[in-house]
């Protein structure tokens, strides 16, 4: 039987693994963990010679002692004492505490891990823990390493869900399966995103807005790739539920990924804004809507977390949106609106944002949860507070520095008029 060997080394010490090419993946994985001497807990990162990480699996390309790969244990599992002691704070409700120290990937996992253990779903869809492991790696793998959509902001969006979900008591008002899909989608819902948004794909006539028909192409996007993941048996989390159960998975995680797209924002609002009176969670509708909106508001939350939390966020977004307009500029396609960093500054691309958007959609969603007024809308407007104090410092250092530049363009004027009769009147000359 034709077999594979394959160089790698764990804190320096070279190793190698010799394994049938038949050879089953979580034999492969079990081959991995025992020569890193790693526990059943504890996450497994392999890297290529070019440092990028690869999948410990049976596909791994062959290679020879002097292209070694690289193994790391860069983190322990649920039981780990260290960890486990920072969990409360960082899966609370107390959103600061994410950013007390900085998470390694490999860490948040393992936090994504104990959301799915706390809400239930382990136990109730018989979720193999490997399986769950398999899949957030794959969901990993499929983040870009890009300034804000990435794989940390996936974290964010999940957080945010995770707190939603016990803040508002939904596990006594909603079924378990509903929140199945929300955490679910929070996770996936920026899978492989390019950094460049709808506009931009649509304009540019990207494969993705040629394949979508320009609707919603990005996050028709990240739902192919979520059930990409998800038809490998390896990674399937929902491969132990019924036909039933995950075709209305299925169905929800769609419905949740595609109300991410912001074009969609008043549309969803208002159908929200027009049930909330009599609101009832025995209503599927009702619960439809509402599921996209606790997306709606994970997606776009960076405001509701502290200033030295959120700030940083927001400077990794105004970077994304410059690259696309930079290349929007380059490629002579028209300049998303707020994207110019010509023309926008940090506190003028947040106080529309948050008085017309943030505010709105939070305020409805405090509305049917009167205990998300502390938690989601005083920060917020103490970030709307926040910006305008700085556009209006802006506003005046703009002011101030106004009369130096007219006093200098004046003196450029005047030199420039007693020079020109003398071009004239050599011209004449």
């Amino acid at each position: 039987m034709a077999t594979k060997i394959i160089y790698f080394t764990v804190n320096g010490r070279p190793e190698q693994a010799e394994f049938p090419v038949t050879c089953p993946a979580q034999d492969v994985k079990d081959l991995f963990r025992s020569a890193a001497e790693a526990g059943p807990h504890d996450i497994l990162k392999l890297y290529n010679p070019k440092g990028n990480i690869i999948n410990i699996s049976p596909n791994l390309e062959p290679n020879k002692p002097n292209t070694c790969y690289k193994l790391e244990v860069v983190a322990s599992g649920c039981n780990s004492e260290p960890l486990g002691v920072e969990l409360a704070g960082a899966l609370g409700f107390d959103l600061s505490s994410m950013e007390k120290r900085q998470w390694e990937d490999a860490e948040i996992m393992v936090l994504l891990q104990v959301m799915y253990t706390d809400l239930d779903f382990i136990a109730t869809y018989n979720i193999e823990p490997e399986v769950l492991q398999q899949f957030l790696f794959e969901v990993y793998r499929r983040y870009n390493n890009i300034p804000f959509h990435n794989f940390k902001h996936c974290f964010c969006v999940t957080q945010m869900m995770y707190g939603l979900i016990w803040l508002t008591d939904l596990r006594s008002k909603m079924d378990s399966i509903d929140l199945l899909i929300m955490l679910t989608s929070a996770i996936c819902h920026d899978l492989d995103h390019t950094g460049y948004n709808n506009a931009y794909q649509i304009n540019a006539r990207t494969e993705l807005a040629l394949r979508y028909n320009d609707i919603s192409p990005l996050e028709n996007h990240h739902c192919a790739v979520t059930f990409d993941i998800l038809e490998k048996k390896e990674s399937n989390i929902f491969r132990n539920v019924s036909p039933d159960q995950y075709k209305r998975i299925r169905e929800g995680i769609i419905k949740c990924i595609l109300a991410t797209d912001m074009t969609r924002h008043n549309e969803i609002l208002s159908k929200f804004k027009s049930i909330l009176s009599s609101f009832d969670f025995d209503n599927k509708d009702h619960r439809d809507v509402l599921m996209m909106i606790l997306i709606k508001v994970s997606d776009i939350s960076n405001e509701a977390r502290p200033m030295e939390v959120a700030e940083p966020w927001l400077d990794c977004l105004l970077q994304e949106f410059y690259n696309q307009s930079d290349a929007e500029k380059l490629e002579g396609l028209p300049v998303t609106p707020f994207m110019d960093r010509d023309k926008i500054t940090k506190p003028s691309s947040q106080t529309g944002f948050i008085r017309f958007v943030l505010l709105p959609l939070f305020i409805e969603l405090a509305n049917l949860f009167p205990c998300l007024e502390l938690h989601i809308i005083d920060p917020v407007r103490k970030a709307l507070d926040y910006y305008t104090e700085m556009e209006k410092a802006l506003e005046r250092e703009k002011q101030n520095r106004a009369p130096c530049e007219n006093g200098f363009k004046g003196k450029e004027i005047a030199v420039g008029q007693t020079s020109a009769p003398e071009a004239s009147n050599s011209d004449t000359q």
